[in-house]
């Protein structure tokens, strides 16, 4: 009989478990959020400021659940970032299936935010309702970058959480391994959606690259 889990019921315990993913605290692992960073232009910073006055203003109107993060600070830094524009598209609610390789147990989830270019999965976007912390949603996010089509690559996914941002690699090598970035917030000294926007095209020059050139 077949076991159907819900991707958020999903522990780092169990994927460390049933998938062998591990931790790797090296920061040159992960370097891509911090080196090369394209710089943004004033426009951009223009309207990346008017998301951050968004944010604390939607503060002052709770609740501030999962739809509303994902409406007032994820969609407009993708449309500043023109991820909704060609050679990107965006998929809502992408279902995905992953698999134990020796039990029956499959494991069910839906992607908040997927950008895609091509059919290269570009990055994995994950939504928490303001109040969650970014542990809440860091297994369901690993869940879904281990379900990534692209095996030979380095996968990127991104866990908002109100005002707070997170970037997370996977590498699926035999014993699959993830690091993430430091936090970046809304909340902290000027304007830290300027990183988050900057990171965000650098992670996808880097997967279009290492994708299209193989």
């Amino acid at each position: 009989m077949i076991q159907t889990i819900q991707s958020q019921e999903v522990s780092l315990r169990y994927l460390s478990d049933n998938f062998g993913l591990k931790l790797v605290r090296d920061e040159q692992f992960f370097r891509e959020w911090q080196d090369d960073l394209p710089e943004i232009s004033d426009l951009e910073k223009e309207l990346l400021n008017q998301v951050q006055e968004g944010y604390f203003n939607l503060l002052e109107y709770p609740p501030f659940l999962e739809d509303i993060v994902r409406m007032a600070i994820v969609d407009p830094i993708l449309f500043i970032g023109k991820f909704f524009l060609y050679p990107y598209h965006i998929r809502s609610e992408q279902s995905i299936n992953l698999e134990l390789a020796d039990k029956e147990v499959i494991i069910r989830g839906r992607i908040d935010t997927l950008v895609l270019k091509e059919n290269l999965w570009v990055m994995i976007i994950e939504s928490k309702r303001a109040e969650f912390s970014i542990e809440a949603g860091l297994a369901q996010l690993l869940t879904y970058l281990l379900a990534s089509p692209h095996v030979e690559h380095p996968n990127y996914g991104l866990i908002v959480t109100g005002g707070s941002f997170i970037f997370v690699k996977l590498v699926k090598t035999e014993i699959p391994q993830y690091a993430t970035s430091k936090m970046l917030a809304i909340r902290n000294p000027g304007n830290e959606l300027f990183d988050v926007l900057r990171i965000l095209k650098r992670l996808s020059e880097i997967a279009n690259q290492e994708y299209f050139s193989s």
